[in-house]
């Protein structure tokens, strides 16, 4: 039976290393690595601390844990960015699912590691030196830098890749005591309290707890159940007593359906017929996962290895094999078969669960399905750019209270009529526009406005509509606001408002502009 080998992988400086990497993506240059002291800060209980800290910083004396107005005290020049933390976890998970590049079984450590179990598979590599030279340099392209070591346990892996003092730590099972018995007692996994009565104990080594007798350590942490507060579990598992699994996530396998044909085929009319078997294989599938589609992608190969491809998006989950097929109409015309086609696939790139829709006592379908599949049809025809829904925002300042974004994506609701400002005009200018007024009482509505070198006389009004501005975003100058519906005498409606009011002490005279148009 071949031993077990489990790889640790450690990035001792994963948060700062990803921030840098997130910062030449977003401003297309690099951060300067160390020249600057620079730290990141996270929430704690008793205000921001240090998450993480650059080697200036390092170098500075400042510490992870650090409180940040401390710091500051010692270095004021000291450069404070925001950590990332649900992005950096995001990260981790995907570089789980990156490195089974070198063997299947892979998860994430904590914050900042990973875990492989290679058994088995580093022969394919050139041996275990040979597969730990290629994950260094593979990290180091990404700009991570790695601590990695491998042995028979996870717990001696885990121990070595952070407490080792190597790059690149390689331990044989016979080797695991001796190896782990000069490292500090943190290098078991235990948590700080554990840690801290170890020591008072005078036990600061793991070679000096394993040379206290087994009995007594049993008796002494015998009620203790978590693992991180049992030196003795801990202790067991690193030596391999005590197995420890290593759960790798499942990768979901992809929602496709293939067909591969007997002949190649070169007409269109025969890949729209197989576009249509494909839509019923793949909504099957969707329908016995309980999901729909929100994304299809249709690849077509042909016999010369060329391969063709087009892509739909609907805007709600879906399962219908003829609307589905309907969204391709008009995409396939591109597609140029060569020498002929000899296999196509539809798969669901994007999906959501879906439960079982019912049509309605008359059988007809839902009035809301019906202007969804409408909507796809728009999109499929026009391009995603160019249907368009409105969105809510976070804001009661008129210009700011909603936006148009593409009507297939669901990540924000669309404003429903209910959500919408019942006194909003028909039509709202993009920027409002200024306008001279003239009012018969001051703070009054008005009487008659100049726009755009037209004059107006004001036959009725209806107002006003106070809007105060959004303090916590704007500066303490930032003035009120008074609408107005108000209609001339050739029966032209607008929407007006003054900003401002006399002697408010946040400016001069109230300003007057033009927001909206009613008819």
């Amino acid at each position: 039976m071949t031993a077990r080998r489990i790889v640790s992988i450690w990035f001792p400086y994963f948060p700062i290393q990803r921030w840098r990497r997130r910062q030449l993506r977003k401003y297309k240059q690099a951060e300067p690595a160390d020249q600057t002291p620079m730290v990141l800060a996270r929430e704690a209980t008793h205000g921001r601390v240090v998450h993480d800290c650059n080697a200036a910083a390092v170098a500075a004396g400042i510490s992870r844990g650090s409180r940040i107005t401390d710091m500051r005290a010692i270095l004021p020049d000291l450069r404070v960015e925001d950590a990332a933390c649900a992005a950096d976890a995001a990260d981790l998970a995907m570089l789980s699912f990156w490195v089974r590049r070198w063997c299947p079984w892979a998860q994430s450590d904590g914050a900042d590691g990973l875990l492989l179990d290679c058994t088995g598979s580093d022969h394919l590599h050139g041996g275990e030196e040979a597969m730990l030279r290629e994950m260094t340099r593979a990290f180091a392209a990404m700009g991570l830098t790695a601590r990695l070591a491998i042995a028979p346990t996870i717990g001696t892996a885990w121990a070595l890749a952070r407490h080792g003092g190597h790059k690149r730590f390689i331990c044989e099972e016979a080797d695991a005591a001796r190896h782990l018995a000069p490292l500090p007692v943190p290098a078991l996994r235990l948590d700080g309290a554990t840690v801290l009565l170890l020591k008072r104990l005078g036990l600061k080594s793991i070679g000096a707890l394993m040379d206290v007798p087994r009995e007594a350590l049993i008796r002494r942490f015998r009620r203790i159940e978590a693992p991180s507060a049992n030196p003795v579990l801990r202790l067991d598992q690193a030596l391999g007593r005590h197995k420890e699994l290593l759960v790798s996530e499942d990768i979901a396998p992809p929602l496709r359906a293939l067909r591969k044909l007997a002949e190649p085929i070169g007409h269109l009319d025969g890949l729209s017929q197989i576009l249509r078997d494909l839509a019923v294989d793949l909504c099957a599938l969707l329908e016995r996962e309980g999901r729909g589609a929100r994304g299809l992608v249709f690849t077509a190969y042909r016999v010369d290895g060329g391969v063709l491809q087009c892509d739909v998006r609907t805007g709600r989950a879906n399962r219908d094999p003829a609307h589905l097929t309907a969204l391709f109409d008009g995409k396939l015309d591109r597609f140029d078969p060569g020498f002929g086609i000899e296999a196509a696939a539809l798969e669901a790139v994007d999906s959501e669960v879906l439960a079982a829709a019912q049509d309605d006592l008359t059988g007809k379908t839902r009035d809301d399905m019906a202007f969804t599949g409408l909507i796809d049809r728009l999109v499929a025809r026009l391009g995603i750019g160019a249907v368009l829904k409105p969105v809510r925002q976070g804001s009661h300042i008129p210009e700011r209270g909603e936006l148009w974004a593409p009507a297939a994506i669901e990540n924000a609701g669309s404003l429903s009529a209910v959500q919408r400002r019942t006194t909003t005009p028909l039509r709202m200018l993009q920027r409002p526009e200024e306008a001279e007024v003239i009012h018969a009482v001051p703070d009054g509505p008005p009487a008659r406005f100049r726009w755009r070198y037209k004059l107006h006389d004001v036959a009725r009004s209806q107002g006003p509509e106070r809007i105060a501005p959004e303090w916590w975003r704007e500066n303490s100058r930032a003035r009120l606001r008074d609408y107005y519906h108000v209609e001339d005498s050739e029966g032209r409606r607008f929407w007006l408002y003054r900003e401002g009011l006399m002697d408010d002490g946040r400016g001069g005279n109230p300003q007057w502009f033009v927001h909206g148009l009613d008819a």
